[in-house]
């Protein structure tokens, strides 16, 4: 294909300079050889002005035949008449297109003018002067010149132009071979390079990066979507292992625990004990698909988001009544902070579901007699909710990570404390698609607060 496109290239800048250099050459061409046309008219009408003035000075037979014998040793020919037109004295045989061009000619300026012009099919070009004495007329200077000298001049200029265009031609051809080789290696080399990519290969180069040109910038944004997909690559090995892990491990329990529940020798209580336990890693399980299935629908731009103008105070007393039983057996406190007049654009089933999600971490990380607390407030035309706790807090170096995919601060911590790792991450993607911003600020041992901004809904 790139080959194609050395080639179309090629063919582009060819046709463009030719046009270019034929119209160069066409108006140079006709421009130099009307110049040469014309210098030897003037230079014929020269001559015989020359003749004339000498002519003035004397007109009689001596003078008229000096003139004569002067142009029978030159290129040119001169025939001299009387007023009346009769031939006086001539350097050459007077033929029948002469002696027309002489019976044609009427009166005309003393300063002579071009009685033949036509190089082209005319035998001769000619010239004609007047031999005025004491201002009366006297006879004409008649200058011809065989047509043929004009035509070879413009021959050799033509020959001349002819080399010029074909040197000129060879050097367009190298010219653009070079400049198409020297814009489509760097491309090819950037070809070979994608298909690499193609393959899984990430680990590329491209000498292309240190032009400063657009080829340069294209070298660049390849070099950095190597390094994407290379960072994407590993992301996604870490995403299905930490997923092989996750789904591994309660359908580990849920086997273990139903072989166990399933003994003849346990009592109901025992029995129903490891039931809880089995439908508590369902439920888990379930969780974690859903939330899976949640991102995959983010990824694929699925996940349907429907604005609408929400009162966060009412929706926030949703969460806080719904999550009281939960609190209040952890004991727990959480705490509303919420004016009536804070109003957002946000889809209310899935802000209830970052809240949950949110809150949910929240609880995870609280001691028993701590305090949650929850703010929304109105800030320059922004909807804020704040939501903070007083638990562990979070190591400073790991706040980049938290909205991770399935990443976790605390490695080793129980299951029971956990979660999948997913929670954060889907609150991002809703806040994203809302067109607001979440940040985190956290203290190790003073608890962590999460700052939502999303967009206003006061008219």
């Amino acid at each position: 294909m790139l080959n194609k496109l050395s080639l179309k290239v090629a063919l582009i800048f060819f046709v463009f300079i030719m046009i270019v250099e034929v119209l160069l050459f066409s108006v140079l061409y006709t421009n130099l050889v009307s110049n040469q046309v014309d210098e030897v008219l003037e230079g014929l009408l020269a001559r015989g002005s020359s003749h004339r003035d000498v002519l003035e000075k004397s007109f009689d037979d001596i003078t008229l035949n000096h003139v004569s014998l002067m142009e029978t040793e030159a290129a040119t020919d001169v025939i001299i008449t009387g007023k009346n037109g009769e031939v006086l004295s001539k350097s050459t045989e007077a033929t029948n297109e002469i002696i027309q061009l002489i019976e044609h000619e009427n009166t005309i300026s003393h300063d002579g003018k071009v009685i033949e012009d036509r190089w082209r099919t005319a035998p001769y070009i000619a010239t004609v002067s007047p031999i005025v004495i004491e201002g009366e007329l006297v006879g004409h200077v008649y200058m011809f010149s065989p047509s043929d000298a004009v035509q070879s001049v413009v021959n050799e200029l033509t020959r001349q132009f002819v080399i010029i265009g074909l040197l000129t031609v060879l050097l367009t051809i190298i010219t653009i071979f070079i400049l198409t080789r020297f814009l489509t290696l760097p491309l090819i080399h950037m070809k070979q390079v994608t298909e690499r990519m193609s393959t899984g290969e990430t680990d590329i180069s491209l000498e292309a990066t240190s032009r400063k040109d657009e080829l340069g910038e294209l070298a660049s944004a390849i070099q950095t979507l190597a390094r994407e997909l290379e960072h994407l690559k590993r992301d996604r090995n870490d995403f299905l292992a930490n997923i092989a892990h996750e789904l591994r491990t309660p359908l580990t329990y849920i086997k273990g625990y139903a072989d166990i529940a399933g003994r003849s020798s346990l009592s109901l209580e025992e029995r129903g004990h490891y039931l809880d336990i089995l439908k508590e890693e369902s439920e888990q399980l379930t969780l974690l698909v859903k939330n899976l299935f949640a991102l995959a629908k983010m990824d694929q731009n699925q996940f349907s988001i429907v604005p609408e103008r929400v009162k966060l105070c009412e929706s926030l007393e949703k969460v806080v009544k719904r999550l009281h039983p939960v609190f209040e057996e952890k004991k727990v406190k959480l705490d509303l902070n919420c004016p009536m007049h804070v109003i957002a654009l946000v889809d209310p089933e899935r802000f209830q579901q970052v809240m949950l999600n949110l809150l949910d971490n929240a609880l995870k990380h609280s001691p028993a007699g701590a305090t949650i607390g929850i703010l929304s407030e109105m800030y320059q035309g922004k909807a804020v909710v704040e939501v903070s706790d007083e638990g562990s807090g979070i190591p400073e170096e790991e706040l980049p990570f938290i909205f991770d995919r399935l990443y976790r601060v605390d490695k080793s911590r129980s299951r029971a404390s956990g979660g999948s790792g997913l929670g954060l991450a889907i609150v991002k993607e809703i806040i994203r698609l809302h067109d607001g911003k979440i940040t985190v600020n956290s203290s190790l041992g003073q608890g962590t607060t999460f700052r939502m901004e999303l967009p206003g809904g006061e008219k």
